[in-house]
């Protein structure tokens, strides 16, 4: 079975979504399944399997600026890549991004499968909305990575949709080598914009031990402006660093801060620390409580607290969690033993499973006919 997995945001730039798409790919290959990644990349690809398809322009979505590729040469470089590869399945993610995966559903060269991934407000639904329920009727079968995603869909494309959760490479992070610190570390990752918070945990700074280092990677849109207003010596700014750099920061950091104040579906990031073994402070917003405080995948409840959870834009609440599990080694430890246990559960091989099921199905359907033009029915197979 040959997979096709096509990735509206380039490859080049981190984010949840690339994330999830290059280790599912990851996963698959183990396993012998020939899997191929399409997407825009801003650079060499971060894989042998991937297939770039461009250059990406930044794009104002979902309160945040996504790195898409929406351009009529990185069309004609889908086209062709889903032409030659000859798939038995692609599986798209974020279907109606604009760009390379709208290209895709509107080609359906092959049965395909759409996840869902945004939550909240979506500016490409809106935009497209005379467009979803013909474009979600070329979708074989649909999924959503929360309730909250799927709400989202279901409100403007309509339709049954699964909940599967976001999954992790569990193994990578639990054994990724501790970044070298000779003193406590809180660790930020993220896009230095306004809905990720880092302004709110800079203002709780002043409430943290003298003795501590604040590590903020990344950057974006309000990084001079906070570079300039916060300039205590505890703050470390590191920049954009490489994934070898962000799992080592992750399993060296005492706590990893998620200060996000909307618009997560799914903290996946939060895992990542957890599986790690890093205790995690975060907001209590509900894709961050997601993960935290309700149910597994496999229906397991929670039985001891998995993050501490704080209210948003508070940086006095903020500052006093995140100083108490830097002064509590007991604390510490019981929210490393308790998230290790939590994360695994959400292991990106569990997901592959399932997604494998729907892969084997869906290959089983009767090909896309093609149409007189050759090109929206897709090849004869």
């Amino acid at each position: 079975m040959r997979v096709g997995l096509v990735c509206p945001y380039s490859l080049s730039m981190p984010g949840g979504v690339q994330g999830q798409v290059l280790s599912l790919a990851r996963s698959l290959r183990a396993r012998g399944v020939e899997t191929r990644v399409l997407a825009p990349c801003d650079g060499p690809p971060p894989e042998r399997f991937v297939i770039p398809l461009g250059a990406s322009v930044p794009l104002a979505t979902n309160g945040s600026v996504a790195p898409l590729a929406p351009d009529p040469a990185a069309q004609l470089r889908t086209i062709r890549a889903l032409w030659d590869e000859d798939f038995d399945v692609v599986h798209v993610h974020e279907p109606f991004a604009p760009g390379v995966t709208v290209t895709t559903v509107l080609l359906k060269p092959a049965p395909l499968l759409g996840t869902f991934h945004a939550a909240g407000q979506s500016r490409a639904y809106q935009t497209l909305r005379p467009l979803l329920a013909w474009g979600a009727s070329r979708l074989d079968d649909k999924v959503a990575v929360s309730t909250e995603a799927r709400d989202l869909a279901q409100g403007h494309v309509g339709g049954d949709f699964d909940v599967l959760f976001n999954g992790i490479e569990c193994d990578r992070f639990a054994e990724a080598a501790p970044w070298p610190t000779d003193r406590p570390a809180v660790l930020f990752l993220g896009r230095h914009e306004s809905r990720k918070g880092l302004g709110v945990l800079l203002e709780a700074v002043q409430h943290l031990p003298e003795d501590c280092s604040v590590w903020v990677a990344g950057q974006g849109p309000q990084t001079d402006e906070l570079r300039a207003a916060h300039t205590d010596p505890r703050i470390e700014w590191l920049g954009r660093i490489d994934d070898a750099e962000r799992d080592r920061r992750i399993a060296g950091a005492s706590v990893f801060c998620a200060p996000s104040l909307h618009g997560e579906s799914f903290g996946v990031i939060l895992l990542e620390a957890m599986a790690a073994g890093t205790p995690v402070v975060a907001s209590d917003i509900e894709g961050y409580r997601k993960v935290a405080t309700e149910p597994a995948p496999d229906g397991t409840v929670v039985d001891a607290p998995t993050a501490v959870l704080v209210p948003p834009e508070d940086p006095l609440a903020l500052g006093r969690a995140l100083r108490r599990v830097l002064e509590d080694p007991a604390e510490a430890s019981s929210l490393r033993r308790s998230g290790r246990d939590w994360a695994a559960r959400f292991d990106v091989e569990l997901l592959c499973d399932r997604y494998l099921e729907r892969y084997e199905r869906l290959a089983g359907l009767p090909a896309p006919r093609a149409t007189a033009a050759g090109v929206v029915g897709g090849p004869q197979r």
